[in-house]
């Protein structure tokens, strides 16, 4: 890999080695507009949208497999529970832990956010 040539800055469309020879008076750096220096207006921020869409995706696809798997799971089951047992369908089982484990991922949702919002 080469390394860039070091060229010296002249005005466009000028040749430097056409230039007369005696003492070169420097030109002062032109100034930008003050247009130029005030930013630019916020964009939404696309990342954000497709992280949503994303989500969306995945919760509609878990939801899908979820009701597929209770449908197909009929059976009654025993559910030993800590002070007893208990004769239920699959399906209310299977609904409760589904419920209970969107309950712990909405739980962590909310801390998070909290920590976030006291940064």
């Amino acid at each position: 890999m080469t390394t860039p040539e070091h060229r010296p800055a002249h005005a466009p469309g000028t040749d430097p080695t056409l230039a007369s020879p005696g003492p070169a008076t420097p030109t002062p750096p032109a100034q930008a507009p003050a247009q130029a220096t005030r930013p630019a207006p916020k964009q939404r921020s696309t990342g954000r949208a497709l992280g949503r869409t994303l989500a969306l995706a995945l919760l509609l696809f878990v939801t899908v497999v979820l009701v597929l798997f209770v449908m197909f799971n009929t059976q009654t089951v025993r559910i030993s529970l800590v002070f007893a047992d208990v004769r239920a369908p699959l399906v209310l089982a299977l609904l409760i832990a589904a419920g209970l484990g969107a309950l712990l991922v909405a739980l962590a949702g909310a801390v998070l956010r909290a920590r976030r919002k006291s940064r």
